[in-house]
């Protein structure tokens, strides 16, 4: 078996109601699929194979154990409480049938060898809100109005939210000015960073 000692480690400094939950999903899931790797990665349990498979860890008063593919894995309900795919685990009582968790186990470990990727999802773009002041200063200014509206949407945030974060009124102004002046000159909110 693909047994990594720090697991060991980890199961061993874990609270002593802990220990016997982690142990026993640790064996299920080298029965899932016996070429399963273990390792330590953001300070808890990962176990892969063909890619990122489970997770696991321990608190002072809970386990947690993750799919991966949680969103595509049938028959996982998303847990209400904590990290994890089963909500917060207290006692082995928490955890479903051998049984269940084998057969989850073995869909996660078929969803990674068939390659299956969980879809991303989309977030819904926000229009970009640009103050009215804003917009009457850049009208003022054809040129720097022209250079701001062929900025991606990215840049023209990036200057409007500069603009808008201005606690008081004198620094919103110098801003504003500040940002005529690039504007003019070509330049997004954030060009001193830019790799030459």
């Amino acid at each position: 078996m693909n047994r990594n000692p720090k697991i060991d480690d980890y199961i061993a400094n874990s609270a002593e109601f802990a220990q016997p939950i982690l142990t026993k999903l640790r064996s299920l899931v080298h029965q899932a699929h016996p070429d399963i790797e273990e390792s330590i990665k953001w300070g808890m349990p990962i176990f892969e194979y063909k890619g990122m498979l489970f997770n696991m860890a321990a608190f002072k008063q809970h386990c947690s154990f993750g799919f991966w593919k949680h969103k595509i894995i049938k028959g996982l309900d998303s847990g209400e409480e904590g990290m994890g795919s089963f909500g917060k685990i207290k006692s082995m009582e928490d955890l479903p049938s051998d049984e269940v968790m084998l057969m989850l186990m073995k869909e996660a470990v078929e969803l990674n060898e068939k390659g299956i990727k969980v879809p991303k999802t989309v977030k819904p773009k926000t229009p970009l809100i640009i103050p009215d002041y804003l917009i009457e200063v850049l009208k003022d200014n054809p040129k720097a109005a022209q250079t701001f509206n062929d900025f991606s949407p990215s840049h023209k945030k990036e200057y409007v939210e500069w603009i808008v974060e201005a606690k008081r009124e004198a620094t919103r102004e110098k801003r504003i000015n500040q940002m005529i002046e690039w504007l003019l000159e070509g330049k997004h909110r954030n060009w001193k960073y830019e790799n030459c």
